[in-house]
């Protein structure tokens, strides 16, 4: 199958609110059309997001995330808990996809991958949703699928504040969280570039993956009522957040 796309509708939305970025990645994911969408966005205030099938009591320490002012949020896509601070999160959502999974990830991750390179790295793509520099991680991904319908976000790093970090995800001891903090720090990095800088350089990779003109758009006034909608229902609601 050909995956390249005549046009790329492109939202660059800013920083919002975790369950205003989880709301609209679905409402876009609902109502995306031939032509598949890439979203570029930020998180304010930060934010930890956890994956579909977690628990929030046993990866977030709700406590001080009331405390410091974080979000708390749970996705529709699989994977861990994320501190998303310094960042540039995507989303691109599309109706034309591989079926293989591993196959369909990388052909997402290409073009961050070479947006990377482009700002003067040597990154790659490690499987199944990695992409890494020199060994450290600086960008993971998750997807999810309905309906005929693939949604794939992820984040790049622009700056590790591993500290941070693990003063609000949870882990078993004091012991066990220097360990870990001394691990990421050798095994993730941040590009130390702005947001301003990596939102170029990935629109014009996305651009020349897949041969697409770019459409740089606004979500539509009913894409904004349906978001806000979703996030009275469902991701500002304990009943989805606290779910399992």
């Amino acid at each position: 199958m050909n995956f390249n796309f005549s046009e790329i509708r492109v939202l660059e939305t800013r920083y919002g609110t975790a369950a205003w970025n989880m709301a609209l990645d679905e409402v876009l994911m609902n109502c995306v059309t031939d032509i598949p969408v890439l979203r570029l966005y930020g998180w304010k205030p930060i934010a930890v997001s956890i994956g579909y099938f977690q628990s929030i009591e046993e990866e977030v320490d709700i406590q001080k995330c009331n405390h410091k002012g974080i979000d708390v949020v749970r996705r529709i896509t699989g994977g861990g808990a994320v501190l998303h601070d310094s960042e540039l999160t995507y989303s691109f959502i599309t109706r034309k996809y591989t079926e293989n999974i591993l196959e369909s990830y990388k052909l997402i991750c290409d073009p961050i991958v070479a947006c990377i390179n482009k700002l003067g790295f040597d990154a790659r793509f490690v499987p199944l949703n990695d992409i890494v520099v020199n060994g450290k991680k600086l960008s993971g991904n998750a997807q999810t699928r309905k309906k005929g319908i693939l949604l794939q976000h992820g984040t790049i790093l622009l700056d590790v504040n591993v500290e941070k970090m693990f003063s609000v995800l949870r882990i078993p001891s004091e012991k066990i969280r220097d360990k870990m903090i001394s691990d990421v720090k050798e095994r993730v990095m941040g590009l130390n570039k702005t947001f301003e800088e990596v939102a170029f350089a990935l629109k014009e990779s996305f651009s020349e993956k897949f041969d697409a003109r770019l459409i740089v758009d606004e979500i539509t006034i009913e894409e904004e009522e349906n978001t806000k909608n979703l996030v009275k229902e469902k991701y500002a609601t304990d009943e989805w957040n606290w779910k399992r």
